[in-house]
């Protein structure tokens, strides 16, 4: 499947970040692996904390037990645990208990109905990250926290827009941080395309506005601005965020176009939260959820989908160019759930 249809502590873990994407682009065929995974292999690998988790906790909750009052608190302490959530978690457990409660039921029989059930929930918001023809520029501006993987979610869609054949230009807007804008810039080169920087500690609304100027001047049908990673809790940075937002928005009637939130799954229910406060601020269009790898926090996409409704536009099981890619909801939710496949 092709792509979607001033803490010093910080500045040294994101110097080393933009060090190893360096060396990631340098990468030679040779060391590059000798077989290439399909989608599916790489997002059921990706995912295997998670459902290796939740297909235990299952396996061992439904042996050889009927569904009674029980079994179905454990496995919706399971599912919360597996961070789905507690709504979304009391949701599927009452829809599991229709029609099946007091009855004999195997560990197979769970995976497979909650798969089901998990599917309706994302299918609705499995929607890759489109451009409308008539905005030129389409402005793209990317929110998040600091490690969540914006700047390398930015570089991704650099490359799959001038894949397509369509023109396109970057904003290094994390004016804080040098390895950012370094890093922004290393995927720039790569990529081919420009990356509007200015001086480390430049107001972020001016550099947005400017990247905006010259991307009108020169027609670029896609300009993909880069935001500090903010934590919500620091409202002065916060406000910062939405002074960027006004300034797009002046410039260019119903800029920026998408508003993208990448979210790190390792943090869990806080990417819930993370949304519901950048929500109030930028106004989020859309959802990336990157390093579904990393812990098994998997089930926080589905609390996501099923709180907010948000298209999710992609999904992250790895470090690799081809580990971000839109899903298929029925390949991730039987993934999750550890269905084989």
């Amino acid at each position: 499947m092709g792509w979607f249809s001033k803490n010093k502590d910080k500045d040294e873990s994101q110097d080393q970040v933009a060090e190893s994407q360096k060396a990631d682009f340098n990468a030679t065929p040779e060391e590059a692996p000798q077989e290439k995974k399909s989608w599916f292999k790489r997002l059921k690998d990706g995912l295997n904390r998670s459902s290796s988790a939740i297909s235990g906790g299952i396996s061992s909750i439904f042996t050889q037990r009927k569904l009674d009052s029980e079994t179905l608190e454990e496995l919706e302490d399971l599912l919360i645990a597996s961070d789905l959530g507690v709504s979304t978690a009391m949701k599927l457990t009452e829809s599991l208990a229709e029609g099946r409660f007091d009855k004999e039921i195997t560990d197979e029989e769970v995976k497979a109905f909650l798969a089901t059930e998990i599917e309706k929930i994302l299918s609705p918001v499995a929607q890759p990250l489109s451009l409308n023809s008539e905005n030129k520029p389409h402005v793209i501006l990317m929110a998040g926290v600091n490690g969540a993987g914006k700047t390398t979610t930015i570089g991704k869609l650099a490359k799959k827009y001038r894949d397509e054949g369509k023109s396109v230009m970057l904003a290094a807007g994390d004016t804080f941080r040098a390895a950012a804008v370094e890093q922004l810039t290393v995927w720039g080169d790569r990529v081919g395309v420009p990356v509007i920087t200015k001086e480390i500690g430049s107001d972020a609304a001016a550099l947005a506005y400017e990247a905006l100027d010259r991307a009108m001047a020169e027609a670029v049908d896609v300009l993909l601005i880069d935001t500090a990673g903010r934590l919500q809790n620091r409202e002065e940075l916060m406000a910062e965020l939405a002074k960027v937002v006004r300034v797009i928005g002046k410039k260019i009637e119903n800029a920026p176009h998408d508003t993208v939130i990448v979210l790190d799954a390792t943090t869990g229910q806080n990417a819930v939260h993370q949304v519901e406060v950048f929500q109030k601020l930028a106004q989020i269009s859309g959802i990336v959820m990157t390093k579904l790898d990393g812990s098994a926090r998997g089930g926080v996409l589905v609390a996501c989908a099923d709180k907010f409704g948000l298209p999710v536009h992609a999904i992250g099981v790895g470090e690799g160019i081809e580990d971000l890619d839109a899903f298929d909801p029925k390949q991730f939710a039987e993934a999750l759930v550890g269905i084989e496949g």
